[in-house]
């Protein structure tokens, strides 16, 4: 690959044309295929830009939620190529795409070091051969795509009949991809899916060729390795191949948090770089032994990387991300948000970002999930929240139903932020006997849910004007915490930059270190978590959240060790990386339990 950096999904909206914008410079990001109306409307709009014939895929076709993601990925695959080529076929004049490819790699890049080369060479035939060498190493960035695991609602006919297992959401989306001409990945996010991930197992795209190249491969988005090396086993004994864990932080992250029992990324990415050969030794041996019963002999062994993301900010976390811990790749995700060319946020958004301060990012329960959920204060979909409540109509109208989960008052499960949901929970609250105080905080953690289902794609549709009249047009957001000390609009050259230490847009910025961050990060939840607990704290709690005390006091203890690991340590950072790190474990040490 041409960058060791990826962009991963970024909402629903945010990149889901990021490859259309990066791919042909050599950058790989990832598109979210769940919402299918949203793809659908993407294609309408791609193809109309690119003079290209648009036939719409009705939603009374057979399996249009597949067909729809198909049909996108190859719109998608189609113009990258196209953009690529003509790219490559540009003369090596400054200002043109070529170069601009060339001058954003990593200095280290041996493509890189070759185009510098090639650059001083004068105009003669020796320097056209360099040229046509340097044309042909060139590779695109990877159209890759996510699936959130457990978004995969049952979907059912207009007289109530069920559509059955394979046309459940997720599913439906993996053949979308799978059916799709793209050579690419499929990352898997979220935990696992047992029907999901046995229904992989149906395509021979996930299956070696004769030569043992994989068409389509398997990412896993991660938090831990013990859950890794679990969901891969499982894969593996199906015959199928992991060829790449994407470890995010549990909390220093974009869009949906998951938080670990207390385990910080600095430990969990030791632990994959301790025992990296010993999980592929055995799940390769797994995977031959799959293979061999559907009648496929291994050509040669796959190749499985390891990369990490969720508040990676300098170019030195970076560097010391992937040569401490042997990784292949960094991930960036909230920085682009600031990146008009690589990412769709609307003017208000964007601006508001830029102004944005450490507090107006927090991690919230705002998602109809239940799970934790980075969000950002200003956003306008909190704005319309209150003002619903304010009028007495708390709740979104539930339009898509990606997230209808909840059972609770319905036989057909509904959305726990749809006004439906919202109204009969709060009748049901008013006949309990509450004090005054307990019904304001359920009231209130009722009604903090929002509508993602719009409000991540609504900024996509207001920057590319093509928005539908009585749309809902409030935009959710989830940047990670990490995007409050990035104040500006950035060019995509600037972020690359930056990314690889050419050039520093974080100079003089007042901020933790990534590790820090995520400590103190881990150490508020413990605290929330805790008081949400005081009244009801039985003995299995309590033992859980000292369990998880523990774990931050070891995670604490290693970060004290890894100072010495540090690449160019001066005293004053061994100073400020020991305070802090006093000031995290004295905060820990208050909390009792």
């Amino acid at each position: 690959m041409a960058h060791k950096f990826h962009i991963p999904v970024l909402g629903l909206g945010y990149s889901i044309d990021t490859p259309l914008k990066v791919a042909r410079y050599g950058i790989s990001s990832v598109i979210s295929i769940v919402d299918d109306e949203l793809i659908e409307r993407m294609r309408e709009y791609h193809s109309q830009k690119n003079n290209i014939d648009f036939e719409p895929i009705n939603k009374s076709v057979d399996d249009f939620r597949a067909k729809r993601i198909t049909a996108y990925l190859n719109l998608v695959e189609e113009i990258v190529y196209d953009q690529f080529a003509k790219l490559k076929n540009e003369p090596f004049e400054p200002g043109s795409d070529i170069c601009r490819y060339f001058e954003m790699l990593p200095e280290d890049s041996q493509l890189k070091q070759g185009y510098d080369l090639m650059m001083e060479y004068p105009d003669n035939v020796r320097k056209t051969i360099f040229q046509a060498i340097l044309r042909e190493q060139m590779t695109t960035g990877a159209i890759d795509v996510n699936i959130m695991a457990k978004v995969d609602k049952m979907n059912y006919a207009a007289d109530g009949a069920s559509l059955g297992e394979e046309n459940t959401d997720a599913l439906a989306a993996l053949r979308g991809f799978a059916n799709s001409n793209l050579r690419s990945s499929v990352i898997l996010s979220a935990g696992m899916n047992p029907r999901l991930y046995s229904y992989i197992e149906t395509f021979s795209d996930f299956y070696p060729d004769e030569a043992g190249n994989l068409k389509k491969k398997i990412i896993l988005k991660v938090s831990d390795f013990r859950s890794a090396f679990i969901q891969a086993k499982f894969l593996a004994k199906k015959g199928l191949w992991v060829s790449e864990f994407r470890v995010e932080s549990g909390l220093n992250c974009g869009g949906h948090a998951f938080a670990t029992e207390g385990y910080l990324l600095g430990p969990i990415l030791e632990e994959f770089k301790t025992r990296r050969e010993e999980m592929y030794n055995e799940l390769l041996s797994s995977y031959q032994l799959a293979l061999l019963t559907k009648g496929i002999s291994l050509e040669k062994k796959p190749s499985q990387r390891i990369s990490a993301q969720g508040g990676i900010g300098t170019a030195e976390e970076n560097r010391f991300f992937l040569d401490h811990y042997n990784l292949d790749a960094t991930g960036w995700g909230s920085p682009f948000l600031l990146v008009p060319e690589a990412t769709n946020v609307d003017k208000i958004t964007l601006k508001q970002l830029t102004g944005a301060s450490d507090d107006d990012f927090y991690i919230s329960n705002a998602s109809p999930l239940g799970i934790l959920f980075n969000n950002f204060k200003s956003s306008s979909i909190n704005t319309q929240r209150l003002e619903r409540i304010t009028k007495g109509r708390p709740g979104s109208p539930c339009t898509k139903k990606y997230l209808c989960t909840n059972t609770e008052f319905t036989e057909t499960p509904i959305c726990t932020a749809s006004r439906e949901y919202q109204n009969l929970k709060i009748k049901q609250l008013a006949t309990q006997d509450l004090a005054e105080d307990e019904y304001s905080a359920q009231y209130d953690s009722i009604t903090e849910k929002i509508c993602l289902c719009e409000g991540l794609c609504s900024a996509v549709y207001i920057k590319l004007d093509i928005s539908k009249p009585k749309e809902n047009k409030a935009v959710s957001i989830c940047p990670g915490p990490n995007l409050a000390y990035f104040n500006r609009i950035y060019s995509l050259d600037e972020m690359v930059k930056h990314i690889y230490g050419a050039i520093d847009l974080l100079d003089r910025v007042n901020r933790p270190h990534v590790f820090i961050k995520e400590l103190n990060l881990y150490i508020d939840y413990l605290k929330t978590d805790l008081q949400k607990h005081l009244q009801d704290l039985n003995d299995k709690k309590r033992k859980s959240l000292n369990n998880f005390k523990t774990q931050l006091q070891q995670g604490i203890n290693y970060y004290k060790e890894l100072v010495n690991e540090l690449p160019d340590k001066t005293p004053d950072f061994i100073q400020k990386w020991f305070s802090e790190l006093m000031q995290s474990e004295n905060a820990l040490n208050h909390i009792a339990i």
